[in-house]
């Protein structure tokens, strides 16, 4: 009973048929070939507006380059305390950036809320002692598995957008907050005040891909050095357009997010009161306390303790392919226990 990552999971069959198709003949190299020309066609459809995009290998290399592309060396990034920017990539925004600053906001479930934002703007507001703002950094879904709403997203793009800068959105798990509300992906980004998107797929099905979907397109003028000098400018660039083709193709990536979210509703119901944070995509947290923790352990399920030391909370994470005997007994091991 593993449960604790979704990056455990792996690759969905027709991720994989796909890149087998893919494997015939020669193709144009580093993005000029006809798969990628597919995807970007595909993903401006998908968001009903003229996006650019830049395909990646990983998450921290499509967060990293998106908002190097945003601020400069001696502004700032403004993102939650929890944020996997901040926790999870190594410095790897601050490297790619040259040198920008991480400025951390407080909130619940790990997401800004607009006062929050206000007071990071102010807190930082001393001239040419302090970094500038560059970039408002938010995760959807977040890393507590909570969900923003488009009103949401859109008011903390008006508070950017009044300072003159942008708004970037981490969605490595962005299909699981589409597939939770339920609205169009462009309500959610575009029309929300989104400029730059890391549009997740390896978490959710991908063998090893992620998209940097650009709505400004202003702000796409030098990812593709920045691309280029990090590394993930694939000379084989076929193979990771034929994974996100795939998995675009018949709406596999809502597919895979609901399942993967409803698995994770029906954990969240076994455990009861013991859910700590709003069970909105196909994250679960757990505040049972150190003996059930252990307990849930001796009876085989695997997860990561989460929160501060001793807290007796626990991050369970259902993935797209999850046994749903292995959800089955975890549900009746958390049942037992709450009797």
């Amino acid at each position: 009973m593993n449960f604790k990552s979704d990056n455990t999971a792996p690759a969905a069959p027709e991720i994989l048929a796909a890149l087998s198709a893919c494997n015939e003949g020669a193709a144009a190299s580093y993005g000029e070939d006809a798969w990628t020309a597919r995807v970007n066609a595909r993903l401006s459809a998908l968001f009903e507006a003229d996006v650019e995009v830049f395909l990646v290998a990983t998450g921290t290399a499509a967060n990293a380059l998106a908002l190097a592309s945003m601020t400069p060396p001696w502004g700032s990034i403004l993102c939650h305390r929890e944020a996997h920017i901040e926790t999870d990539e190594a410095g790897a925004p601050e490297f790619f950036t040259a040198g920008a600053k991480l400025v951390l906001i407080d909130g619940p479930h790990a997401k800004i809320a607009p006062d929050g934002l206000e007071e990071a703007l102010t807190r930082n507001r001393r001239g040419v002692h302090s970094v500038h703002p560059g970039v408002v950094s938010i995760s959807n879904a977040t890393e507590r598995g909570a969900v923003y709403a488009p009103d949401e997203v859109a008011a903390l793009a008006a508070i950017a957008h009044r300072e003159g800068i942008g708004l970037h959105m981490d969605g490595a798990r962005f299909a699981n907050a589409v597939a939770h509300l339920g609205c169009a992906p462009r309500a959610l980004t575009k029309d929300a005040g989104v400029d730059v998107l890391s549009f997740g797929a390896t978490k959710n099905g991908a063998l090893g891909v992620e998209a940097i979907v650009v709505f400004d397109r202003a702000r796409a003028r030098d990812i593709p050095q920045r691309r280029k000098r990090a590394g993930h400018l694939f000379s084989k660039h076929r193979y990771l357009a034929a994974q996100m083709l795939a998995y675009l193709e018949n709406d596999l990536w809502l597919v895979n997010a609901r399942r993967a979210n409803g698995l994770a509703q029906a954990i969240a119901d076994a455990a009861g009161a013991w859910v700590s944070a709003p069970v909105q995509s196909n994250h679960v947290f757990i505040r049972p306390g150190a003996a059930t923790l252990a307990a849930l352990r001796a009876a085989g399920a695997e997860f990561y303790e989460w929160g501060a030391p001793g807290s007796g909370e626990a991050r369970l994470v259902v993935s797209y392919s999850q046994p749903e005997e292995e959800v089955g007994r975890l549900c009746e091991a958390l049942r037992r226990l709450r009797a």
